[in-house]
């Protein structure tokens, strides 16, 4: 088959019930070699064995330099742990099969999985497969043998202009106002405002540079041994009909109470869900990571937001002085000790500024969906909205302009006219 590492011959040896058998068993290990898809000689890994390896070495020097967020790495392990191990690791990496994919699949879509998790869950299998054709490890990705499972397009519902409005009044003599005005005027993402410095920004000419976001690194157990830790946070709870804690007074056969822990079940490999609890834990800290995509152009504060900026500023300064103790972070938003927002405070802000506005329910990331339909609206053109909000492709950015019905009429209105000759024209 070729040469090993080491310079000796390679050879594969290949057994079967009958000559025709291994004949087949040739032929195919001769059409790979022909190909050049050999692989390395050795013990071919499973599927968990792969994405064990895939996560710890690949992804985790990616975090390293930079080129993946410890969020993004926390998910995939996440992801994982929770479908890809189960469904697929005890298949052998070169049997594994298009099928056994579409059946993993459709195991997730059964437990109630959105199509957007499948197909995330696709994209990281797909590319731990692409490692291993690249290393020699395998002689195809399966992945790509297969149609990608279709995520459903979330439809956005951006806040009209009256909403909008209505928003910022509601946020008005409220602390850190000026937050919700940066998120609808420039559109910036949560991570990004949370990250915003004072010295990303010019209170003279307005210009912002919004090239950093905070977020918040994950958890990590403290303990010598986290897997066989006897602390019982680092154990998950029972599954139903546990045949442990089921015994346990109170308790029946099936029973998912919160608050029952397993005993004996150790925590799985790479746990971080229970780390926060751990007595010795480690990490939690928010860092500064650059911002999503490569563009970095500088954002133009509005004047009309400028002055809003600045008085924040003064109130920021007072509030300041009055405090017993404060931590410098450098933060434009933060709390009342200096401490950078917390991410789930201020959602459950943005979710009590709307009940208070009187507008319909939405995400906070649609205040950047109605940043860019605002835009639309004005006639601005989508290449400069892209650099506003900071899309490395157009096409993100057609996403986020949304047509507005009252345009929709217009555009009616205004093409009767061009043919009737009416006064739409």
């Amino acid at each position: 088959m070729g040469v090993k590492p080491d310079g000796s011959p390679d050879r594969r040896h290949r057994t079967g019930r009958s000559e025709t058998e291994v004949t087949e068993k040739v032929r195919k290990l001769e059409q790979q070699r022909d190909a050049g898809n050999v692989t390395k000689p050795g013990k071919m890994p499973t599927v968990a064995e792969w994405m064990t390896t895939y996560l710890d070495s690949v992804c985790e020097l990616l975090v390293t330099s930079g080129k993946m967020a410890p969020r993004t790495l926390d998910d995939y392990r996440s992801k994982n742990r929770l479908w890809i191990t189960p469904l697929l690791g005890k298949h052998r990496l070169d049997r594994l099969l298009p099928e056994h994919l579409e059946a993993a699949y459709g195991a997730m879509y059964a437990a109630g999985l959105k199509s957007s998790t499948v197909l995330k869950v696709h994209r990281i299998l797909s590319r731990a497969l692409t490692i291993a054709v690249r290393r020699e490890r395998l002689g195809r990705n399966v992945a790509k043998m297969m149609d990608a499972p279709v995520a459903e397009d979330y439809e956005a519902k951006p806040f009209s202009l009256d909403e909008a409005r209505r928003i910022l009044e509601a946020a008005e003599n409220r602390r850190n106002s000026a937050r919700w005005s940066v998120a609808l005027a420039l559109g910036l993402r949560q991570g990004e405002v949370i990250g915003l410095r004072w010295s990303d920004i010019d209170l003279e000419t307005g210009e912002i540079r919004p090239w950093f976001q905070l977020q918040k690194a994950a958890w990590r157990h403290g303990c010598a041994d986290p897997h066989q830790c006897g602390e019982k946070w680092h154990r998950p709870k029972c599954p139903k009909r546990c045949k442990v804690h089921r015994h346990e007074p109170g308790c029946r056969p099936g029973c998912t109470k919160s608050g029952h822990v397993c005993p004996k079940r150790p925590c799985p490999e790479n746990c971080t869900g229970h780390a926060h609890r751990c007595p010795k834990r480690a990490g939690g800290e928010p860092v500064f990571r650059p911002r999503k995509g490569r563009r970095k152009v500088p954002l133009m504060c509005p004047p009309e937001l400028l002055p809003k900026l600045r008085e924040h500023a003064e109130q920021q300064k007072a509030e300041r002085e009055r405090a017993e103790e404060w931590e410098d972070w450098g933060l434009v938003f933060c709390q009342r000790n200096g401490r950078p927002l917390d991410r789930t405070e201020d959602w459950k802000a943005w979710k009590a500024l709307l009940r208070r506005a009187g507008v319909h329910d939405g995400r906070l990331h649609d205040a950047r969906h109605t940043a860019g339909a605002l835009l639309a609206a004005q006639g601005i053109h989508i290449r400069v909205i892209q650099d506003i909000l900071g899309h490395a492709r157009v096409t993100t950015t057609e996403r986020y302009t949304v047509v507005a019905e009252p345009q929709v009429r217009d555009a009616a209105a205004r093409l009767g006219g061009a043919l009737w000759g009416t006064s739409g024209g």
